[in-house]
Parts: C-alpha cells; sequence; structure tokens
C-alpha cells in the first residue's frame, strides 16, 4: 500500500513538470512570435547600424507685422552633405566651378575628413551651408561625377522690411552649449533663434524635425528607403507670429535715428503693444539670414550694434522724471497746480546752484512743466522728503520710492522682449550706506527731483511712462507678440497695472505736457518744435547730463490729449537740449503714424533730422 502510494506520488510530480515545461515552452514560442512576426521593434533596433536617418527641416513659422505684412519669410537654398567614406576620386575644380567657391576650401575640407577618416565613419556631415538654389541646380545637373555628394534642402530667412535687425534677432547654428542646455531638443546642424523675437518665441517658430530612413547594403553603400518610407515622419512647419509691430513706421524709425546712437519707442497705450522699438546704431536685416559671415564686423563695431539699448541701456531720464515727481507732489498733498515757486536761474541751496535756464519766475505747476523749470522740482523734490506726516525721511523716500516703483522703474517691465533690464532707483539704505543714518537730507539727493542722481532707466521705461499719463494713471505691460491662431500670449499682458497716483492728478500735469507743445515758439515751451498741425500733441523735453561729452536729448510725447493712439519715447546720446534732436524725432514718427505722412511745412525739419549725423559727437567706451 505504502509502495503505490510513493508510485503515485512520484508520477503526479513528472506530470506537473511535465505540464510546467510545456506551459514554458509554449509562453516562449509566443513571445519569439510576438517579437519576430508581430513588433517589429527589435528588428529595427537591430537593423540601426545599417538605417541612415536623414533629417528634414520645417520650414520656420513666419513674422508678421500688426498689419499681416510679413517681417520675416522664409526661402529656400541648400546645404552640400557629404558621407566621407563614399567620395571616390573626384574633379575638386569641377565641383568649386559647380558651386562656385574656392576650390581651396573643397581641397581643405577633403583633407580635413581624410585625416579623421576612422572617427568619421559613416556619418554624413554638412560640407557647405546656404548654397544659393542656381548654384544647387549647376550641382543636381552634374551630381552623378560627384559620388557621396548630395543636397539638403533647408529655408533660411528673408526679409521683405528693412524694419527692425536687432528687434527681430537672428537665427544660427547651435553649439555644443546650446545643445547641453535644450537636451533631446536639438543636435549639431540644428538652428535656432538666438536673439530679439526669433529667440522670445522659438518655441512656436522652429517647428517639428521629420526624417527620412534609408538602408545601406553590405557594402555601406545606401540601397534604397526603409520599408518604402512607411516609418519616415513628415516635418510639421512651425507656427506663424503676428507681432505688435507696424513695419512701415519701424522703417521710419530707424530712418530718422540713423547716424544717431540711442532709441526710438512708440507704444499705443490702449493696448501695451509696441508699434515701433528701434535702437541705433542696429543690425542691417540684410545681415541677419547669413549672420555667421558678418558676426566679426558687427562684434567688432566700436557702436555695439548687437547691444539693444531700447531694452538694455541704463539712461538717466532728466527732465521728463519731473512729471513723476510732480504726480507723487500732487498725490501726497505738498503740491497744487497753483503752487508757486521761484527760480533765479536755479536752485541754490548753501554754497551750491543747481541750475536752470532763464524764465520768468515765480511760476506755477503747469508752468513749471511747459518751461522744465528746473528749481521748481528741486522744491516739490523737497516738499515730499519733508512731509512732516513721515517720522523722518527714511520713511519718506521709501514712500517716494514705492511710488516711481509703481509707474515701472527699477524694475524690469516684463516686456516678452529677451533680455530686458531693470535700470536702477535708489533706497533710503543706499544713502544711509554712503553718508550715514540721519546724515543726509533732501538736498543731499536733490538731483533727483531733476531725473539724475543714481536714477537709471530704459527708454522703453520712459515709452510706458508716457503711455502711463496718457492713460490717467495706469499701463498695460508692454509687448510685442498678439494673440492669434495657434499663439496665446500671456494673459498678464492684457491687465492694468495701476499707480499709487489718482487718475484726478494726470489731469493736472497733462496740460502743462500740452502747453509745453503747443505754447508756440518765444512763449517758453521748451517743446514747440514737437507740434503737428491738426493734432494735440502733449509732450515733455528733457535734457540728460552725459559724463562722456554733450548731454543726452530726451523726449516724450503722446497725441492725441484725449483717447491717445500713441506714446514715443525718444533718447539721443549726445544730442543736447531735448528739443533739438529727441523732440523733432520723437514728433515726426508720432505724426507718420497718426496722417501717414509729414505735412509740408514740416518737410525741412524732417530733412534736417534724415540728414543729420551726430556720430563724430559720440565717445566709444573702451
Amino acid at each position: 500500500m505504502i509502495r503505490d502510494n510513493r508510485e503515485n506520488s512520484s508520477h503526479n510530480r513528472r506530470n506537473r513538470l511535465l505540464i510546467g515545461l510545456g506551459v514554458f515552452g509554449v509562453l516562449l514560442i509566443g513571445r519569439l512570435f510576438y517579437i519576430q512576426i508581430i513588433d517589429d521593434r527589435y528588428k529595427t533596433d537591430a537593423a540601426n547600424n545599417s538605417m541612415v536617418h536623414i533629417p528634414i527641416y520645417p520650414t520656420r513659422g513666419i513674422i508678421y507685422d500688426r498689419e499681416g505684412r510679413i517681417l520675416v519669410g522664409n526661402k529656400i537654398c541648400y546645404d552640400l552633405m557629404v558621407t566621407p567614406r563614399e567620395v571616390g576620386p573626384f574633379d575638386t575644380t569641377a565641383l568649386a566651378s559647380v558651386l562656385n567657391i574656392p576650390r581651396e576650401q573643397i581641397v581643405e575640407k577633403m583633407a580635413y575628413y581624410r585625416k579623421f577618416r576612422t572617427k568619421i565613419g559613416y556619418q554624413t556631415l554638412t560640407m557647405f551651408r546656404q548654397i544659393s538654389s542656381e548654384d544647387y541646380m549647376r550641382f543636381a545637373e552634374m551630381k552623378y561625377k560627384f559620388p557621396g555628394f548630395y543636397g539638403q534642402a533647408r529655408s533660411v530667412r528673408q526679409y521683405p522690411y528693412n524694419a527692425g535687425g536687432n528687434l527681430l534677432g537672428y537665427v544660427s547654428e547651435v553649439d555644443g552649449d546650446f545643445i547641453k542646455k535644450h537636451p533631446g531638443e536639438y543636435r549639431s546642424g540644428d538652428y535656432a533663434g538666438k536673439t530679439g523675437i526669433e529667440a522670445a518665441r522659438e518655441e512656436d517658430l522652429r517647428g517639428v524635425k521629420g526624417d527620412e530612413i534609408w538602408l545601406r547594403n553590405s557594402s555601406n553603400h545606401i540601397e534604397g528607403r526603409y520599408k518604402d518610407g512607411e516609418l519616415d515622419r513628415e516635418a510639421v512647419p512651425g507656427r506663424d507670429i503676428v507681432t505688435t509691430i507696424d513695419a512701415e513706421l519701424q522703417h521710419y524709425g530707424q530712418m530718422l535715428m540713423e547716424n544717431k546712437v540711442g532709441s526710438l519707442v512708440a507704444i499705443e497705450p490702449s493696448t501695451g503693444e509696441i508699434l515701433t522699438l528701434v535702437s541705433s546704431p542696429g543690425i542691417d536685416v540684410d545681415m541677419l539670414a547669413d549672420i555667421g559671415s558678418h558676426y566679426s564686423e558687427i562684434s567688432s563695431n566700436p557702436y555695439k550694434p548687437m547691444f539693444n539699448r531700447a531694452v538694455q541701456a541704463s539712461y538717466p531720464p532728466g527732465s521728463v522724471f519731473k512729471l513723476v515727481n510732480g504726480l507723487i507732489g500732487l498725490q501726497e498733498g505738498v503740491l497744487t497746480p497753483e503752487t508757486m515757486y521761484p527760480c533765479s536761474q536755479g536752485y541754490h541751496y548753501g554754497n551750491h546752484k543747481l541750475g536752470c535756464h532763464a524764465h520768468k519766475s515765480p511760476i506755477n505747476m503747469e508752468e513749471s512743466i511747459m518751461m522744465s523749470c528746473n528749481a521748481y522740482y528741486c522744491f516739490v523734490l523737497k516738499s515730499i522728503l519733508e512731509n512732516r506726516k513721515y517720522d523722518n525721511i527714511d520713511d519718506a523716500f521709501d514712500k517716494w520710492n514705492e511710488y516711481v516703483h509703481s509707474f515701472g522703474f527699477g524694475e524690469k517691465l516684463g516686456s516678452d522682449f529677451p533680455s530686458e533690464l531693470g535700470g536702477n532707483i535708489p533706497t533710503s539704505a543706499l544713502y544711509d550706506k554712503r553718508y550715514g543714518k540721519k546724515h543726509w537730507k533732501a538736498n543731499t539727493v536733490i538731483s533727483l527731483s531733476i531725473g539724475q542722481g543714481e536714477i537709471g532707466c530704459t527708454p522703453l521705461h520712459l515709452a510706458n511712462l508716457c503711455a502711463t499719463i496718457a492713460n490717467r494713471g495706469f499701463y498695460y505691460i508692454p509687448h510685442m507678440i498678439k494673440d492669434s491662431e495657434g499663439v496665446e500670449i500671456d494673459p498678464k499682458y492684457h491687465e492694468r497695472k495701476y499707480t499709487m497716483v489718482d487718475t484726478t492728478n494726470f489731469k493736472k500735469i497733462i496740460h502743462g505736457m500740452w502747453r509745453g507743445v503747443n505754447s508756440g515758439p518765444g512763449n517758453g515751451g521748451t517743446g514747440w518744435i514737437a507740434a503737428i498741425p491738426g493734432e494735440d500733441v502733449c509732450g515733455k523735453t528733457g535734457t540728460a547730463q552725459n559724463p562722456l561729452g554733450a548731454d543726452n536729448s530726451v523726449f516724450i510725447c503722446f497725441a492725441p490729449m484725449d483717447n491717445p493712439k500713441i506714446a514715443v519715447a525718444a533718447y539721443v546720446e549726445h544730442g543736447g537740449f531735448g528739443a533739438t534732436w529727441a523732440a523733432p524725432i520723437a514728433s515726426l514718427l508720432t505724426e507718420m503714424y497718426l496722417h501717414g505722412e509729414i505735412a509740408p511745412e514740416r518737410k525741412d525739419l524732417e530733412k534736417r533730422i534724415l540728414s543729420g549725423n551726430l556720430m563724430d559727437r559720440v565717445r566709444i567706451r573702451r
């Protein structure tokens, strides 16, 4: 009985083992069937060593202006590709003639490839970039003579308008550092936007690369498409971008600023949309499509054309900043439109004097804006900082600082333009450290009253100040991109940002700006040259000290006075008085935008500005 039980137990174990082996065998066969017949990923991986992936570059998105005019388009050119291992003996002179390049360049390249033949292997390399369509067509007709060479189509940028090289930015080949910063997104030979709008909207503009897959045979020669192109991927074109820029106005602004150093910025106050953003000297758009060929020339230019002064230069605002101090004084209750202050060609304190030009005295607030009186705003700042409702000057100054920041100064405005800087607004802590706590007073920092001293801002800040005044106390963050199909801008650009000054106080300031432009020559208005026939222009001149030579010329204006359509800031280095260069430039740009032409009686003024050359005044920082 015991023996029978042992035999049954042994038989059962053997059966279970056989069943287990059978199940395992079925699973193994099924898996192999799946891998080899159904799922060909492993075959594809195994074949990768014999597969050649040829990238298909997408068409980069088009950049339009606000009216639908093309600012940046595309044209087709070709890169000459080479697989050195497949290159046999060929006539270098013939290839040079076909491609219209020096023969020495071909010889040099091939010598390099032969030197690193083992390392290169069967890689395909880009030998020459951006061959014209005409040169490529000649090559295509004789391609059979040059085994191992082929052309690869690529779109490059084209610029119908000479409008905003610095603004638009350029596209160039990515380097190792760029690839590391964008892992998995780019590889050697790819292009990306490096500056301006091209960089700011790279993700939208670049599109998605496709590729074609070809097979090599055992002799390492390409024999045909892999799976008849079944696994090829089509390139996805980049998204088009619609900007806020007016192409015609941008071009005109560049003409006005030619042979001058500085910036010209125009904003639509009701939206915060940037109409014009000129940095001068700038990069000509003809250089952008092939920036590599011109990079050395541009980078060695002492006037630094790649430096975008509109958003990166920190300037003293000069007398246009009087408007900010005036508004703060009104809000703080230490100033009224009727307040009178004297001026005996300047503000006198102790043994010091902050000078001013000759004009009648005393004057009220409107007249102080119209005449740009320095002494008046020294008294205004003094009254702000000595306001008895504050326990000490530190508290009063910190409140002043808070007001100024509410206008957007002392920080980045948050525009969608890359590399924007924030400028500088001093704090009480700075002066406590410099002079000692309780050892400084209003007269110590009195230069802040007229936009000098430690104040620094960009021309974009000044244009935004002008838009804020035009709006009677609020602004939209300046921006260059509009909502369009497939592209949404950040909601913050549609939000109003209010200053700490009541709307009613702006009306009091604006009339003084109107008188400054429209009072006529000889009546005290410093900005009379900016008057436009048929328009109520409101403006303010500024003359900012420049330690490197002649003063900087500054002017801001908006028009019309009611329901304004444009706010402009012009900043001309070494331009002298605000009325000499900046005011005419800003008002001509305003007139062109509102009327589409310059009035006959202002043609002589336009001619003077267009032909003016201030480059010999500029001292270059070494």
